[in-house]
């Protein structure tokens, strides 16, 4: 039932996705406005996210989806009935991504943290991979089918689907009747969030995941910029604008069936580098295409090689992580995951103010790849990480303060 509700609720927010950057395209035309999205989008995870995992720690993670996927739907009802009377402007479209990204700082630490509690320990990769599964292929169908409604009739439509979409999930979640007991823990959310960043301090594997996630995502990304991409570059306006934005979703699907049938390789932490050396070659041969199937190839590989990175970096989360800690972890993961793409999009908005679209994708990717090679040298412990290796810790292993 999550798993249906997902595709549903997805394939909505990539539509609303597409027409919020070909909104602020049309009323801007500015390279650095489509970045600041990203920061905006970044901001609520950075001062909620922490908060929003050790909450799904100590309640009910049903619960927390229900409320929030209500509250998003009245989010995207404001942009479509904006939009409608003429009344959106650059302020409220940036007011409500601060809104839907504050929401989901409590609504994704929760959904992460429900799965393990959904199925048995020896299909948590599985899960991982089906799930991701799921995000990318509702994302294959909603950048085109936004393009497709933009061009028929105009921007509230696409606000207005993604309102009834995050109807499934509220259905979903209270349909699910696995209840896990909230976990005991300090009654201050601070002491809490501590107690999660000694946990995180005591499994190196899973901080430096998360750190060449950051990194690896903060210079390689730029699709905010890909409206401009498709207009100016390409000539192929909205309906190009959401095959471009389709593509890496493709190339993510085809990704995760591969590694739905492969089994997932014991030594997943070389798959993570390996996966983000391709992305940072995809992305490079993206900021070279001169024409429309090529860079749909290239994004296609972006997509493909992210999805490799994102099964096995949650893998090795879900495996390592004791569920005492699956909410704040995947919280500290989701701001990892989120501030290095968000803020990768402002620093490829600033970057194209200056040198243009295509030197700024291609710098990000020359960089992306650096800095893997880096990582890789530095920290050992990714290199030779095997799924195999060690069980999860435990709360009392951690910290004295988690098991009073």
């Amino acid at each position: 039932m999550l798993w249906t509700a997902d595709c549903v609720s997805i394939l909505g927010t990539q539509i609303q996705r597409t027409a919020i950057v070909w909104q602020v395209f049309v009323l801007t035309g500015s390279a650095l406005q489509l970045g600041l999205l990203g920061l905006f989008q970044f901001l609520p995870i950075l001062f909620f996210g922490l908060f929003g995992g050790a909450v799904a720690d100590r309640t009910d993670r049903r619960h927390i989806l229900i409320g929030s996927h209500i509250a998003l739907m009245a989010t995207s009802a404001m942009l479509a009935v904006m939009t409608a009377t003429g009344h959106i402007s650059m302020p409220v479209i940036y007011g409500s991504i601060v809104i839907a990204s504050s929401l989901n700082a409590f609504a994704g630490p929760a959904r992460q943290a429900l799965i393990p509690s959904l199925v048995p320990r020896t299909e948590l990769a599985g899960a991982a991979t089906v799930a991701n599964l799921a995000m990318q292929t509702a994302a294959i169908g909603g950048p085109p089918l936004a393009g497709f409604l933009i061009a028929w009739n105009g921007l509230t439509i696409c606000y207005a689907v993604n309102a009834v979409s995050f109807v499934a999930v509220v259905l979903a979640a209270w349909l699910i009747k696995t209840r896990p007991a909230p976990v005991t823990m300090p009654q201050r959310s601070l002491a809490a969030i501590a107690d999660g960043f000694r946990f995180l301090w005591s499994a190196p594997i899973l901080l430096s995941v998360m750190v060449l996630d950051f990194v690896a995502t903060f210079f390689g990304s730029f699709t905010t910029q890909l409206p401009i991409v498709a207009e100016t570059l390409l000539g192929s306006g909205a309906e190009g604008l959401g095959l471009l934005q389709s593509a890496p979703a493709a190339g993510a699907v085809l990704g995760s069936l591969a590694l739905s049938v492969l089994p997932i390789p014991r030594q997943a932490g070389l798959g993570v580098i390996l996966a983000v050396l391709g992305y940072g070659v995809c992305v490079l041969g993206f900021s070279m295409s001169t024409s429309l199937p090529l860079a749909l190839a290239f994004l296609a590989g972006t997509g493909a090689t992210d999805a490799a990175s994102m099964a096995l970096r949650q893998t090795i989360r879900n495996l390592v992580t004791p569920d005492e800690f699956r909410g704040r972890i995947a919280a500290a993961h989701s701001t990892f995951a989120m501030g290095g793409p968000q803020l990768g999009e402002l620093r490829a908005g600033l970057t194209a103010t200056f040198t243009g679209v295509p030197i700024a994708i291609g710098s990000g990717a020359v960089a992306t790849i650096a800095c893997c090679l880096i990582m890789a040298k530095t920290m050992p412990r990714l290199r030779t990480y095997r799924t195999d290796d060690e069980p999860p810790v435990t709360i009392a292993e951690v910290a004295p303060s988690a098991s009073s």
